[in-house]
């Protein structure tokens, strides 16, 4: 049975440095393009946002220098775990402290939308503040609480 939607994705990180070009934030930046060609190449991966020159850094919904935000579009919460959990990604998760600040009760949400569909960043940025204020729900969840694609 074909699945009439796919998995919207948003995750935020509040920098160590002051902007994405501070020297503490050098190993992270130089392995940016890597890690997002290995999504691009990963089974389940459909779109990321980006600008003209293949980056999302410059993105800044929240009008603050120190976050940094990346969005895309998955098959399904299993490919995109796939891709965070047991990939060349997983190193730089688990080394996220040296680069990173905690960010809040949440950092990254899912949601099910339209096949075909893409998020804006500012549908993106609702849904991750409503997470963080709601809680998971089938509106938006996160991994530790996984909802299923509507039915058809």
């Amino acid at each position: 049975m074909e699945n009439h939607y796919q998995l919207a994705q948003i995750n935020i990180a509040r920098m160590r440095g002051v902007s994405i070009n501070d020297p503490i934030m050098k190993e992270f930046v130089d392995n940016l393009d890597k890690v997002n060609q290995l999504a691009e190449q990963s089974e389940g991966f459909i779109w990321r946002l980006k600008d003209e020159t293949n980056d999302a850094t410059s993105f800044n919904p929240y009008n603050d220098e120190q976050v940094i935000v990346n969005i895309s579009v998955w098959e399904s919460t299993e490919t995109l775990e796939k891709f965070v959990y047991r990939t060349f990604h997983t190193d730089f998760l688990r080394r996220r402290k040296e680069w990173f600040l905690k960010y809040g009760k949440a950092s990254n949400a899912m949601w099910w939308i339209n096949k075909g569909d893409y998020p804006t960043v500012q549908n993106a940025v609702a849904l991750l503040d409503y997470l963080q204020i709601n809680g998971a729900s089938e509106k938006v969840f996160d991994f530790k609480n996984k909802f299923s694609s509507p039915n058809p």
